[in-house]
C-alpha cells in the first residue's frame, strides 16, 4: 500500500493555479510526438474506461494508462451494477485482469477527481492537478445519481427508493451499504419504469432465496429477502408494450420464476398480427403473450406489467411510511408505433403499495472543476458534450475568441454513460469505448492538439504533492488482496465471494 496525502497540488500545478485551464489552450503544440507513446489518465475503472484503455493500448503500442477509481476496488457497474443472478455478464473482468496485468498499466485506487463528498473517504484529486500531467484524459466515470419522479410524498414518506440505491444495496456498493430497505410493511410493491433495471429489482424481490444465495449478493441482502413479505409486484410504464424498454432475455428470466405467475396484460395493446412485427419486436410480444406456466391463483407469488400509468402521488400512514401510489391512466396516440406519443386522461388509479421503487434512469454529474477547465457538461441529459466520438467540447463562451466555441478541446476525452447517457448494455457500452479509443488514436497518429502541460510523467507526478493528511491509495496488487479475501469469505458460505461492503474493510483487507 502506498501512503500519500489528500493535497495533491503539486508545486507546478500550485504556480499555474491561478491560470484556467481553459485559457492556455492556445499553447499545445502539434509537433510530431511519434518519438514516444501518449501517457492516459482514465477516470473510471468501470467497462466504459476499461475498453477503452485497451483499444488506445492495442492502437498505439507502449501507451502509458493511469486508471483512477474513487472505490478501493475495480469494475464498477459490472462489480455493483449486474444482477448477482447474472455472473456470466461478469466474464469481461477476464479482459479486464489482462488490460491491469500490462507493465504499461497503473491502477489507482481509492483516490477520486475533484469529488470529496459521499462514500469517497479515500483520497482526492483536483481536476486542474491531473490535466497538467498527462497528454490525454478520459472520463468513463459512469452515472452516480438517479432521475427523480418530483412528484408530492416522493421525499416525505418512508419505503420509497430508487433502483440505484436497491441494486447498490444488494450488490454491497458502500454508499448504499446501510439503505436497509423494509420489505416487511406488506405483501405488494410498485416498481416505476420499465428498463431492464426495474426488471432486476423485480426479479430479486420474487425469486427463491435459495437460488439467490449461491450468488454473490450480499448476506445482509439475503437476511433482509427471507424476512420479506412481498407476493405481489407491479412493474409500471406510462406506456406500451409495443414501446417498453426491457428486452427479451429479463422478460423470459420472470417469466420462468419458479412458482410466479404472471397476469395477462391488456391485448388491446398488443398488435392483431403479431407475426408481421420485426424479428425482435415479435418475440417479445410472443413471451407477454404466453405468459409464464404458473397461474396466479395457483401459486402464492405474482407479477405483472401495468402499461399506460403515469405516477402522480405517492400516499402514506400514519406512521409516515407508503401506503399506495397514484396514477394518471395515460393514452397512446397510436398503441402500435414504437415511437407513440401519450398523453394523460384525468382518470386516476391507486394501486397499494408496501414499497416503492422508480427506476426511471440514471444520471451523471458533472466533475468539480469542469466549469474551469472549459469543460462542457449538459445538466438536462447528464452528459459530457462531445462530438460523438468522445471528443470533449469547449464550453460555449469560454474563449475569447469566437472560432473556438463548441470546438473539442485538445486531449480530452469521454466514453461509456457520461458520454452518450445511461442506456444499453455492456457490449454497447464497448463499442462505444472502442469509439472513443479509435478517435484518441487517429488524433494521436495525425498529429493532433493534445495536452502540453509541464510534463507528462503522469502519476508519479501526482504522487508527490504530499503535504499533510495521509490516505491510503490502492494499486492492482493490493486489490488482488482484497478480491482473494472476499473469496475465501465466500468459501465460507458456500458462494464465490462476500463482498466487503465498506471502503474501511477493504482497505484493511488490502493490508
Amino acid at each position: 500500500m502506498t501512503s500519500i496525502t489528500k493535497s495533491w497540488l503539486c508545486a507546478t500545478c500550485r504556480r499555474k493555479a491561478s491560470t484556467s485551464f481553459a485559457s492556455r489552450i492556445s499553447h499545445y503544440s502539434t509537433s510530431s510526438r511519434h518519438d514516444r507513446p501518449p501517457r492516459m489518465a482514465v477516470v473510471g475503472s468501470g467497462p466504459a474506461g476499461f475498453y477503452t484503455a485497451y483499444r488506445v493500448m492495442s492502437k498505439i503500442p507502449k501507451t502509458k494508462v493511469d486508471m483512477f477509481e474513487a472505490l478501493p476496488v475495480p469494475y464498477g457497474l459490472v462489480r455493483f451494477g449486474v444482477a448477482p443472478d447474472h455472473p456470466e455478464v461478469k466474464n469481461c473482468q477476464e479482459k479486464f485482469e489482462e488490460v491491469a496485468s500490462s507493465p504499461d498499466f497503473t491502477f489507482i485506487g481509492n483516490v477520486s477527481i475533484g469529488n470529496t463528498g459521499g462514500h469517497f473517504s479515500g483520497c482526492t484529486i483536483p481536476l486542474a492537478s491531473m490535466l497538467h500531467h498527462y497528454d490525454a484524459v478520459v472520463f468513463a466515470y459512469g452515472a452516480s445519481k438517479d432521475k427523480k419522479l418530483g412528484i408530492p410524498g416522493e421525499s416525505e414518506l418512508q419505503g420509497i427508493y430508487s433502483a440505484r440505491e436497491f441494486v447498490g444495496w444488494y450488490n454491497g456498493l458502500p454508499e448504499y451499504a446501510n439503505i436497509a430497505p423494509d420489505l416487511t410493511q406488506g405483501d405488494e410493491a410498485v416498481i416505476i419504469g420499465q428498463g431492464n433495471v426495474a426488471l432486476d429489482v423485480a426479479r430479486m424481490l420474487l425469486e427463491n432465496v435459495d437460488i439467490l444465495r449461491k450468488s454473490d449478493i450480499t448476506e445482509a441482502a439475503i437476511e433482509t429477502l427471507l424476512k420479506s413479505r412481498i407476493k405481489r409486484v407491479h412493474i409500471v410504464g406510462r406506456r406500451g408494450p409495443m414501446q417498453a424498454a426491457f428486452t427479451i432475455k429479463e422478460v423470459r428470466e420472470l417469466m420462468k420464476l419458479h412458482g410466479v405467475g404472471f397476469h395477462d396484460i391488456d391485448m388491446s395493446l398488443i398488435p392483431g398480427e403479431i407475426s408481421k412485427l420485426p424479428r425482435a419486436r415479435r418475440r417479445l410480444m410472443d413471451i407477454m403473450v404466453k405468459g409464464s406456466g404458473a397461474r396466479v391463483d395457483q401459486v402464492v407469488k405474482s407479477w405483472s406489467l401495468d402499461f399506460c400509468l403515469s405516477p402522480t402521488e405517492f400516499l402514506g400512514r400514519s406512521d409516515g411510511s407508503i401506503d399506495s401510489t397514484v396514477f394518471e391512466r395515460t393514452s397512446l396516440a397510436s398503441p402500435f408505433d414504437s415511437s407513440s406519443s401519450v398523453s394523460g386522461t384525468d382518470e386516476k388509479v391507486a394501486i397499494p403499495s408496501s414499497v416503492a421503487f422508480r427506476s426511471i434512469g440514471y444520471k451523471s454529474v458533472a466533475l468539480p472543476g469542469f466549469d474551469e477547465a472549459g469543460i462542457s457538461f449538459d445538466d438536462r441529459r447528464g452528459i459530457i458534450e462531445n462530438d460523438g466520438m468522445g471528443r470533449v467540447l469547449r464550453i460555449k463562451g469560454s474563449e475569447n475568441s469566437a472560432q473556438h466555441q463548441g470546438s473539442h478541446l485538445p486531449g480530452v476525452y469521454c466514453a461509456g454513460w457520461v458520454k452518450r447517457g445511461p442506456t444499453g448494455v455492456i457490449a454497447s457500452t464497448m463499442e462505444d469505448a472502442f469509439s472513443t479509443g479509435d478517435a484518441i488514436a487517429s488524433d494521436w497518429n495525425s498529429n493532433a492538439q493534445f495536452l502540453e502541460g509541464e510534463s507528462s510523467s503522469g502519476w508519479e507526478a501526482l504522487r508527490t504533492g504530499i503535504e499533510h493528511g495521509k490516505c491510503k491509495v490502492i494499486q492492482w496488487e493490493d486489490w488482488r488482496k482484497i478480491d482473494k479475501a472476499e473469496r475465501e469469505r465466500g468459501l465460507l458460505v458456500g458462494k464465490e465471494r462476500e463482498k466487503f461492503t465498506s471502503t474501511a474493510q477493504m482497505l484493511e483487507a488490502a493490508n
